[in-house]
């Protein structure tokens, strides 16, 4: 039997493995294909398939997108992406810039609870274009300004708390569209999280292609019911452990294992991109 990891993080965004610790990890754990899903940004997909490459194991070139539908928010999973796609290219430097400009903003929201965590300390320490709370978080920490990450979250991060500040989403419509037409396929990150069941219908009706069934926070039960909701919408079935490194006591990554079918089937469901019209003679 053959298994794959697909929803995995490394420091281009909020994980604490480099491209090539990861694929030691996965070669550990006996994977035979993993995709690289950092969120809003495709930076560590070049290193990742070099390391890869190297050990030959399979590669899938993704990423984790914020978005928003119905007031519900989203997290799209890309995969199969062209990284070289100008529009992709350019819509993820928009999504970094706003991700930079929320750490400015926790970090002087953060200065007037009296907390004098600089915006700098926490760009040198995330050291990659698409920083987000866990880098607070972990700043925070290192500055000796809080015992710990869980606690940092606890008292200054989490919704509702003094230096929480809203993410700019896009629209899920929009992330499918960009996904698409990157060459990509576009499949929702653990429903069972965000709690987005009753919107999965008309995402698949905007073009959706899968969800992810197997989450290392979805039980058995979860998996089961969107197991059955992926059968009903014809969708593509996705798992992975949503493994960010140490930054949560051990690596997540081996705890989901996706039968290396779904690969195929996903592999199968990549579609050749539509051919303008004009050019049928």
């Amino acid at each position: 039997m053959k298994f794959a990891d697909l929803h995995l993080h490394t420091q281009f965004s909020d994980g604490t493995f480099t491209p090539e610790e990861l694929v030691v990890q996965a070669q550990k754990n006996g994977l035979a294909c993993i995709a690289l899903t950092d969120h809003d940004t495709i930076e560590g997909c070049a290193r990742t398939a070099s390391a890869c490459a190297a050990v030959r194991m399979e590669f899938i070139a993704g990423t984790e997108l914020t978005a928003e539908f119905a007031d519900t928010e989203v997290h799209m999973l890309g995969y199969f992406l062209d990284t070289q796609n100008p529009l992709l290219l350019e819509k993820m430097g928009k999504f970094q810039s706003v991700r930079q400009s929320r750490i400015h903003e926790m970090c002087a929201a953060l200065n007037r609870q009296g907390v004098p965590l600089k915006a700098e300390a926490v760009f040198a320490l995330a050291n990659c274009k698409s920083p987000g709370r866990p880098h607070v978080a972990r700043a925070l920490v290192k500055e000796k300004l809080i015992g710990s990450l869980d606690e940092a979250f606890e008292r200054y991060l989490k919704k509702g708390r003094p230096a929480w500040v809203p993410k700019t989403k896009m629209s899920a419509l929009e992330s499918i569209e960009l996904i698409h037409q990157a060459g990509g396929l576009a499949v929702m990150a653990h429903p069972g999280l965000n709690r987005t069941d009753a919107i999965i219908p008309e995402l698949v009706a905007a073009g959706m292609d899968g969800i992810e069934c197997f989450h290392t926070k979805h039980s058995t039960t979860m998996a089961e019911r969107y197991l059955e909701i992926a059968e009903q919408h014809h969708l593509l079935v996705t798992g992975g452990s949503d493994c960010h490194g140490y930054s949560k006591a051990r690596p997540l990554i081996g705890g989901v294992r996706l039968p290396y079918e779904h690969v195929e089937n996903l592999r199968a469901a990549r579609k050749p991109r539509p051919v303008p019209m004009a050019n049928h003679h």
